[in-house]
């Protein structure tokens, strides 16, 4: 075993700081002069152009490209899938240091190269830089932490010992085999980053098929992964459109797993294919899926207000509420509404929504046009659903990028669209409660189960949300969002997924299997 310090979450640099933020606009700098450049299919470390060339353009600066990807077709997929099982064979075989080794390694160049990844989070999926800053340091925490982790599954694993006085037993864990990995573009790096590892560093072969609106983010982290040495063809690089190659992908008789994070109703459509057998597959497919959520916090009349309100903003607005654990309803007890509701409206009011690629603004564009008139229709439904305090209307920049305002509704009905649909944007709902248990109830009340949280000083009313709040993260006296590796092991209830817990002590075994062996003397 690797004599290893014990693990620390990676720390967040403060931007105020004149050194910090020179640092960050000199990697803007490198960055920007890479944009534009194009990135071809991998597959066991060979690259295919294909012509069929996808832009990634800024949100902040719609006609700005940042790269452009060759996109595959189903026979690269094929080819992916069969090169990644060819070379499984032999990785497999890999001991755990020396795969763990990889992702110590990587860890250590993205470190390095932090002001970089952060600055092509800034300009293909439009994070501020805060945010990426705190992307960048959770995929480097995933990393650090899997590679461990990986070493303790492959070590001693306890059992009784047999009554029998001639046996002797142990337990394995043993790879899967090849994996289809498909992340989300809302954490392009950390998320992509951590799917993949926990893979690779298990033993298993993996066909990354990045999000189609930050495949640049991911052709540079496969590019570290070159040039830390990984072997050929334990990761393979595929960029496609979902509609011509994901079901094949997922369908393939060599697909053993595939790990998504992205919409509930993929997610479903992943599972429900996954579950039907192929002709000549011999196993049946692990799907590990997390699907987003209707995430709620809960204020009662006991709760600090002012910590509340600012946890509220902070929850819903990062990243402009592009994430899945962001808090998209508030549900709030009639004694306290409208004194929080201000405060909430106060505070969001005072936040910049600008262009990212300078420090300053709270946060900046949605990712894609797709998602930019998806929102503004959720606008306009909020408009018959509940009282408008803040926002709704075009943002000054929308003609430039994929900006929206920060927007609140108050009043909203909890069985309204706006309060059980999952927008991905920056629109709060405001629900008025008649009392606690009400509250409760209707934070339980979508089909989702991602995160919550509750303010409160009433200790029976924390401990019945201990209880009864049904999501997979819950958080009292706190935000909802911010989950850290190893501190907050992050996955949900219900149609939230299937409650991998990524970041957390079991998630490895998701992509292992155990084997007993017993052996009488």
């Amino acid at each position: 075993m690797i004599n290893l310090a014990e693990f620390r979450n990676e720390s967040y640099r403060d931007f105020t700081d004149e050194s910090n933020a020179r640092a960050m606009l000199n990697g803007l700098a490198r960055v920007e002069s890479e944009c534009g450049r194009d990135y071809a299919v991998i597959i066991g470390g060979r690259r295919y152009e294909t012509g069929d060339l996808l832009d990634s353009v800024n949100p902040g600066c719609s006609t700005e490209v940042v790269g452009r990807v060759h996109r595959a077709t189903r026979e690269l997929a094929d080819e992916a899938i069969r090169n990644a099982a060819a070379t499984f064979e032999t990785w497999k075989r890999v001991p755990a240091t020396e795969r763990a080794g990889y992702l110590f390694k990587a860890a250590t160049e993205m470190r390095r190269r932090k002001d970089e990844f952060n600055a092509w989070m800034v300009l293909e999926v439009g994070k501020s830089w805060a945010e990426a800053e705190a992307d960048t340091a959770e995929a480097i925490d995933f990393m650090d932490f899997y590679a461990r982790q990986a070493l303790r599954y492959a070590g001693h694993q306890p059992l009784t010992p047999s009554p029998l006085a001639d046996e002797v037993n142990e337990l394995v864990w043993i790879p899967l085999g090849v994996g289809i990995v498909i992340p989300p573009w809302n954490f392009p790096l950390a998320i992509m980053v951590g799917m993949t590892t926990a893979a690779l560093v298990t033993g298993n072969t993996v066909v990354l098929k990045p999000s189609s609106d930050s495949p640049v983010i991911a052709a540079k982290f496969v590019e570290l992964l070159e040039g830390i040495g990984l072997p050929a063809g334990v990761v393979n690089y595929l960029p496609a459109s979902g509609g011509s190659v994901g079901d094949f992908l997922v369908e393939h008789p060599l697909t053993r797993f595939i790990s998504f994070t992205g919409s509930m109703e993929v997610g479903l459509r992943i599972n429900q294919l996954a579950a039907k057998p192929s002709p000549g597959q011999i196993w049946i497919k692990r799907v590990v899926a997390e699907m987003g959520g209707k995430d709620t916090i809960v204020i009662d009349e006991t709760a600090n207000l002012d910590e509340a309100a600012a946890g509220v903003v902070a929850s819903a607005f990062g990243f402009s509420g592009q994430k899945c654990s962001a808090c998209s309803r508030v549900v709030v007890v009639d004694e306290v509404y409208d004194k929080l509701i201000v405060r909430v409206a106060e505070r969001t009011a005072a936040l910049r929504v600008d262009d990212v690629r300078n420090f300053g603004p709270f946060t900046g564009p949605v990712v894609s046009r797709k998602a930019f008139e998806s929102i503004n229709g959720y606008l306009t439904i909020g408009k018959d659903e509940g009282e408008l305090l803040i926002g709704g209307t075009a943002h000054p920049l929308a003609d430039q990028g994929y900006f929206i305002p920060l927007t609140i509704f108050s009043g909203v009905d909890p069985q309204a669209r706006l309060a059980q649909e999952e927008i991905f944007g920056p629109v709060l709902a405001g629900i008025r409660a008649r009392n606690f248990d009400e509250a409760l109830r209707i934070a339980n009340n979508t089909i989702y189960g991602l995160t919550g949280a509750l303010y409160s000083a009433d200790r029976t009313r924390i401990e019945q949300a201990r209880q009864d709040f049904h999501v997979g993260n819950l958080y009292i006296n706190r935000k909802c969002t911010g989950a850290l590796v190893d501190v907050h092991p992050f996955g949900g209830f219900n149609m939230s997924g299937t409650d991998s817990k990524a970041g957390g002590r079991d998630y490895l075994a998701l992509f292992l299997q155990a084997k007993s062996i017993a052996e009488k003397l």
